[in-house]
């Protein structure tokens, strides 16, 4: 795995440097972040020479230590995309609070705000500091949010009391990294169908017809799947977005084409989400010469295109199929109309006039409506989360629609 490992002010920071050296000998890449008062503890250049990597030290100071720029100042963005799992060892009470209240005032607790990655915790401060309930609470609001804590040990302080605080082992340290780690690669095994943008729909040689479609949320969801252990096949109509790290991507452009790539792909499909916005309609008669402007009103006919989650849904077999539906009116209602025609298991809907929705957007605001009859609403949030949202639901239509069916006694 691509571990970040930030290291905090406090005593124990010397133990990080060990734990680097563990994590390499799983095989894990680590890139160290350092906070201003870990500094006072252990060199950057102790884990620079670790690591093999450039230890981030300061939030605006390019990757030569000169004068900040564009590239330093959304380093952290770079950093939590590349990221798949953030560690911090130690953790003092400090950075535990930041991250419970929102504080983004260096480079690891913007990195923390800005990654969607899985995080691990490992704090190390004074018992006292330990059990004081402010510090209990922002452990309880971390661990809500999905961090894992690994509790302190208790023992001899360097302050001089003895109780809890100390800094975890690293044999528990480890395993907590390993555990979660694992449990974010549950798709491993599974091969996922992905679509995503919109496709174009020729008038003539020079015009077309497409919709407003980004693609960032299909891609948002190739990505996640991707981190999650799946090979995922991504068929994308023209946007201007990098593929997902790990992701076969197939370039299309028309409807026509996106249905034959998508049918050729699905038998070798576990999943299939369907996020493309795909034209309804296309002109039935396209000129083969550009249309000459003239002072008359054009009428241009319209034929529908094949409807792709109807055809794919029809022979899903044991896939588990996902459709989306941008709608800008009775979103429930239309939305179930669209789950029970198109044969769909989950149908991703949302209220594209809505705040904080829409087109070209890094947040979305969804519904999903599941074949099982559960309906669950999404607040806003940015489109890389709504991904994993979609993901779990997912493996939990999978748990419930393939469950073995219970056994009846002939008592």
């Amino acid at each position: 795995m691509r571990i970040t490992l930030g290291v905090t002010g406090g005593v124990a920071a010397y133990k990080a440097a060990e734990l680097v050296r563990r994590l390499q000998q799983k095989g894990d890449s680590v890139q160290v972040v350092m906070t201003r008062s870990a500094r006072e503890f252990v060199t950057p250049l102790t884990f620079a020479a670790l690591s093999g990597q450039r230890v981030i030290t300061d939030l605006f100071s390019d990757s030569s230590g000169g004068e900040p720029n564009l590239e330093s100042a959304i380093e952290h963005i770079a950093v939590a995309q590349r990221t798949d799992l953030l560690l911090v060892a130690p953790a003092t009470a400090d950075i535990i609070a930041k991250f419970a209240r929102g504080v983004a005032d260096d480079f690891l607790t913007t990195l923390y705000l800005a990654s969607t990655a899985p995080v691990v915790v490992a704090p190390a401060m004074n018992v006292n500091m330990w059990n004081h309930a402010a510090t209990r609470q922002n452990v309880e609001i971390l661990r809500a949010r999905g961090v894992k804590i690994v509790e302190p040990d208790e023992g001899y302080l360097a302050c001089g009391m003895t109780g809890p605080g100390r800094l975890a082992g690293l044999e528990e340290i480890l395993a907590a990294v390993h555990e979660v780690s694992k449990a974010q690669r549950d798709l491993e095994g599974e091969t996922i169908l992905v679509s995503a943008g919109p496709t174009c729909e020729d008038l003539d040689p020079v015009r077309f017809i497409r919709n407003r479609s980004s693609g960032k949320m299909g891609y948002a969801v190739a990505e996640a799947a991707a981190k999650r252990g799946a090979k995922v096949i991504l068929v994308s109509g023209p946007v201007n977005l990098e593929t997902p790290a790990g992701v076969e991507r197939v370039n299309v452009r028309t409807a026509e084409e996106m249905r034959h790539a998508i049918v050729q792909r699905f038998a070798d499909a576990s999943i299939a989400i369907l996020a493309a916005a795909v034209a309804d309609y296309r002109p039935a008669q396209p000129r083969a010469e550009k249309i000459k402007k003239g002072s008359a009103p054009l009428a241009v006919s319209l034929e529908p295109t094949t409807d792709i989650l109807a055809e794919v849904a029809k022979n899903k077999g044991s896939r588990i199929v996902v459709g989306f539906a941008a709608e800008t009116d009775h979103v429930a209602e239309n939305a179930r109309k669209k789950l029970a025609s198109k044969n769909a298991d989950l149908i991703v809907a949302n209220d594209v006039t809505a705040e904080g929705a829409g087109f070209d957007r890094d947040t979305n605001v969804v519904t999903l409506f599941s074949r099982d009859g559960r309906d669950l609403a999404l607040p806003k949030m940015p489109k890389s989360e709504v991904a994993q949202r979609i993901l779990d639901e997912v493996l939990r239509m999978r748990s419930v629609l393939h469950a073995p069916a219970p056994r009846h006694s002939n008592v």
